[in-house]
């Protein structure tokens, strides 16, 4: 079940390092071919993450998507764009329908080798990108993008627009401890260790992750939790939804006996703001460390 879980979360995490799937393994350059397909007006994209859909439609290239998974819900205007199923659960025949020139995954839970191998005999170039989670990790995937599809200008404009509101954020004197929670029903509860991206944007919120002793994801324990006694507990909206809200919450053995429990301090945002790591990536850390100091 927490393997299934950590999958499913793991939609969520996108990278920085920018490279194309190929059958041998040969490294493309991510502009082969993009410019020219911009500029002509044949260039046709299928993204396969929340995250790079908003970083293309930021870019100017909202016109250009022709299909995306259903993580991709900002902006709002995606919504009418065509859904290919998510990346565990591809609807390649879809895919090809839409005539993509190029589909872009992510390395964590992207399209499998047959599903890539599917795309690139039928002509589509199959990008995959890897995700520091931090500001430069931002700017640097979003810069290839813009780069490699002729909107450089547009590139070094939202980057510079990140780096200025970044500088704009408040300083806290406190950190508070904030545990995150990842939740699809009060049997399926696991918490993220510091190398996922919740705990990535905690710390730029100013607060310590308190499970920031573990890696990846581990099951919720009564006795962990009251170790770990945080001074509130992060979920994603959906999450504290699937646990029947604040009342579910402090049902879960051990949250009620935490500093978070005793005074209701669920903290909740949306998923893809808070775990994408977009060009959204400074208004996240405003909306999370505003809300975690709010009860300081």
């Amino acid at each position: 079940m927490l393997r299934k879980l950590t999958y499913s979360f793991l939609a969520l995490c996108l990278s920085v390092t920018f490279f194309a799937c190929s059958n041998n393994n040969n490294k493309e350059t991510a502009a082969d071919g993009a410019k020219d397909a911009a500029a002509s007006g044949d260039l046709r994209i299928v993204s396969l993450s929340g995250p790079v859909s908003e970083a293309l439609a930021s870019l100017g290239l909202e016109q250009n998507i022709v299909g995306v998974d259903v993580t991709s819900t900002y902006p709002e205007s995606l919504n009418k764009v065509t859904k290919v199923g998510n990346t565990h659960n591809l609807n390649i025949e879809a895919i090809l329908a839409l005539k993509p020139t190029y589909v872009i995954s992510m390395k964590e839970r992207g399209i499998n080798p047959e599903q890539a191998t599917q795309l690139q005999q039928a002509g589509v170039k199959v990008w995959v990108i890897e995700q520091e989670y931090s500001i430069e990790g931002t700017k640097k995937y979003i810069g290839m993008l813009a780069d490699s599809f002729g909107k450089k200008e547009a590139g070094q404009k939202l980057a510079a627009e990140i780096d200025s509101s970044f500088q704009t954020l408040p300083k806290y004197d406190t950190k508070p401890s904030i545990l995150f929670i990842y939740a699809r029903g009060a049997g399926a509860l696991s918490v993220c260790g510091r190398d996922m991206p919740m705990s990535k944007m905690i710390d730029l919120a100013g607060g310590t992750n308190a499970a920031a002793d573990i890696e990846g994801f581990k099951p919720v324990t009564a006795e962990a939790l009251i170790k770990q006694n945080p001074d509130g507990i992060l979920l994603f909206t959906s999450g504290l939804a699937s646990v029947d809200g604040p009342e579910g919450m402090l049902k879960v053995p051990g949250v009620a006996a935490t500093k978070a429990g005793k005074n209701k301090n669920f903290i909740v945002m949306d998923g893809e703001l808070l775990a994408g790591f977009g060009p959204r990536v400074v208004l996240a850390i405003k909306e999370l460390g505003e809300k975690i100091h709010k009860a300081q």
